[in-house]
């Protein structure tokens, strides 16, 4: 039996990657910005919806920073950051000088809570401090509960940084994740479900947030004939190059979201009969996930069948697995500022694995994965 690793997520290849990167070399456009730039935020925007607009940079960390920026947060400011997540929600909050207010997950979405939001909410006001902004994610491809969420942040005017950078081709009502907020964010590094090599994008509904962000993310040239700054720019665009392997991964999106939902089936087939496991799925009917990462929690107090010994057991088969984001206010760097919540993304972090789920698994793959789990619970 082959015993070639099998990783967690990784990139595919469509195959048309290579025109639209040779065009850009035959044209010597071999910076930021470009055709390839402009083509694919074009092809994003009509894949997310009508009346959006798509800023293509050079990471989802990236649009964060600048959807912070667009919504004036400034030094001193606080900024709610749902907690578990991974790094990249938050560490743009500091960028800026401000305050992350963590708050904790629901156990239906794993998301964040809309109770203890506005829980938050309410205690920041007391003390005499709004939030700039909340921060709300899409984890692992799984819709947050979009309706109570934004009800919240409608009620006390508190604008919406939608992190969907696991969530692109998931969907709730319909609607594209990453176009419910006031400003949304997308990731196309190598593990997400169509890469750039490295990206991101930053979604809007307005012209001018565009043209801001791509101001500010080319250094925030000024109008002039000589080089004049005004404000502080960033290097942030897109480069054409990994535009075009965007534009080649286009190609593929709708089929690399089968394929994840294809192994989201796989990994029900074989945990159906397994009690002490739970596959992460949607709440309900509302909710499309592209399932970027399957995930499950292991409900056992058995040592030898946690998820760790899972986990250990799995890469002695030379297989991939991971533990769920460890809860942002859990972490060194953040766990001096303020939290909201119990332990549900705690205990999440205590039992969750993330297993295998790139759209490249192969049959061969997916018999070695299940041979390996269907043993360790069976013994």
């Amino acid at each position: 039996m082959d015993n070639s690793r099998i990783y967690l997520s990784l990139g595919v290849q469509s195959g048309f990657e290579k025109e639209y990167i040779s065009k850009a070399l035959e044209d010597n456009w071999i910076t930021s910005g470009g055709p390839n730039v402009d083509n694919f935020e074009s092809k994003l925007q009509n894949y997310l919806g009508e009346n959006l607009f798509v800023t293509a940079l050079n990471s989802g960390t990236s649009a964060i920073h600048l959807a912070l920026i667009l919504l004036g947060v400034k030094k001193g400011d606080e900024v709610i950051c749902q907690t578990m997540t991974f790094s990249a929600s938050a560490n743009p909050i500091l960028y800026q000088g401000a305050t992350p207010i963590f708050v904790d997950s629901e156990s239906e979405t794993w998301n964040i809570c809309p109770n203890t939001l506005e829980i938050a909410i309410k205690d920041r006001l007391k003390k005499g401090k709004k939030p700039k902004a909340i921060i709300a994610v899409h984890l692992y491809g799984n819709p947050y509960k979009v309706d109570e969420i934004h009800s919240i942040a409608d009620r006390y005017q508190i604008p919406i940084v939608e992190d969907s950078a696991e969530a692109l081709g998931s969907t709730y009502k319909g609607k594209k994740c990453g176009t419910f907020g006031s400003l949304g964010v997308l990731s196309f590094n190598g593990n997400k479900i169509i890469t750039t090599s490295s990206g991101g994008a930053l979604i809007s509904n307005s012209k001018e947030y565009k043209e801001r962000a791509i101001f500010y993310s080319t250094q925030s040239k000024d109008n002039e004939v000589h080089y004049q700054h005004s404000a502080i720019g960033y290097n942030y665009r897109m480069s054409n190059i990994c535009a075009g392997v965007g534009l080649g991964q286009m190609k593929i999106l709708d089929e690399n979201v089968i394929k994840r939902t294809e192994n989201h089936n796989f990994y029900k087939e074989i945990f159906k009969d397994i009690n002490v496991v739970e596959l992460f799925e949607v709440l309900n009917k509302h909710s499309f996930s592209s399932y970027w990462l399957n995930t499950i929690l292991i409900n056992t107090e058995d040592p030898h069948k946690n998820k760790e010994s899972l986990r250990l057991t799995l890469e002695t088969k030379n297989i991939e697995s991971r533990p769920l984001w460890k809860p942002m206010h859990l972490q060194p760097i953040f766990e001096k500022y303020p939290y909201y919540g119990s332990t549900v993304a705690e205990n999440l972090f205590k039992k969750g694995l993330c297993l295998p789920s790139g759209s490249n698994l192969s049959i061969e793959d997916k018999k070695r994965i299940k041979e390996v789990i269907t043993v360790f619970f069976k013994t």
